[in-house]
C-alpha cells in the first residue's frame, strides 16, 4: 500500500482555492452625520440651490463650487450622478445620499465650509450627506495653512476623502476607475460599502 503521504510520490495537483476580493469595510464616521442646532446659517449668496431631479442615483455628488470635479468622480462609480452645483430633492421619500466636493484651495474649501454650514443648519431636509471629497488642485503637498482648513472644514463631515492631482484628468482623459490612484479606488469601494450596508444598491 502506498503511503499517501510519501513526498517521493506522485500526487495530483490541485490550484489553491481562489479567494474573494477583500470587501471594502464601512468606514467609522468623524464628525455629525445629522443637522444640530444652533448651526447658523451661511449668508443666502453662499448657499447652494435645491433643484427637483427626475431620475434617481444612489450617489449624489454635490460640487460645492465651480470645477469641484463631482463630473469625475461620478465616471468613475457606476450609478452614481453628478449633482452640479445644487443640492439634490427626489421624488423619494428618503433623502437623497450625497458626498460634497471641493478643490483642495482655499476658495474650494471654503465653499465646502459654507455648503455644510447650510445642511448642518437643516436647510437642506431633502438629502443625507455621507462625506466630503477634496480633490487636489495640483500636484504635491498642501501648504500648512490649507491642510489646517481642510482639517477644520473635516470636522463638519461625517467622513472625508482626499483624492491627489491626476494628470491625465487635466488634459481631458476619460478617468476610469482601474487607472486612477489608489486613494480613488478606495474612495469607491468605501461608498459602495457604505451604499451596500444601508441597502442602497442592489
Amino acid at each position: 500500500m502506498s503511503d499517501p503521504l510519501n513526498p517521493w510520490l506522485s500526487r495530483p495537483t490541485t490550484p489553491p482555492p481562489t479567494e474573494a476580493a477583500p470587501i471594502a469595510a464601512v468606514p467609522d464616521t468623524f464628525g455629525p452625520v445629522a443637522p444640530q442646532r444652533g448651526i447658523p446659517a451661511p449668508d443666502r449668496v453662499d448657499q447652494l440651490p435645491i433643484y427637483d431631479r427626475n431620475t434617481t442615483a444612489a450617489l449624489w455628488w454635490v460640487g460645492a463650487h465651480g470645477g469641484a470635479g463631482e463630473s469625475t468622480l461620478a465616471a468613475l462609480m457606476p450609478g452614481s450622478q453628478a449633482a452640479g452645483h445644487s443640492w439634490p430633492r427626489t421624488a423619494s421619500t428618503t433623502p437623497a445620499r450625497t458626498v460634497l466636493v471641493a478643490r483642495s484651495d482655499a476658495r474650494g474649501l471654503r465653499a465646502a465650509q459654507a455648503a455644510m454650514r447650510q445642511w448642518a443648519a437643516g436647510l437642506v431636509p431633502s438629502v443625507e450627506v455621507l462625506g466630503l471629497v477634496v480633490m487636489a488642485d495640483a500636484p504635491g503637498r498642501l501648504p500648512r495653512s490649507l491642510r489646517d482648513l481642510m482639517q477644520v472644514v473635516s470636522g463638519g463631515v461625517p467622513r472625508t476623502w482626499s483624492v491627489p492631482w491626476v494628470d491625465a484628468w487635466r488634459v481631458g482623459e476619460p478617468p476610469a476607475l482601474s487607472s486612477s490612484p489608489r486613494e480613488a479606488q478606495r474612495l469607491v469601494d468605501e461608498l459602495t460599502a457604505i451604499l451596500g450596508a444601508a441597502g442602497t444598491l442592489n
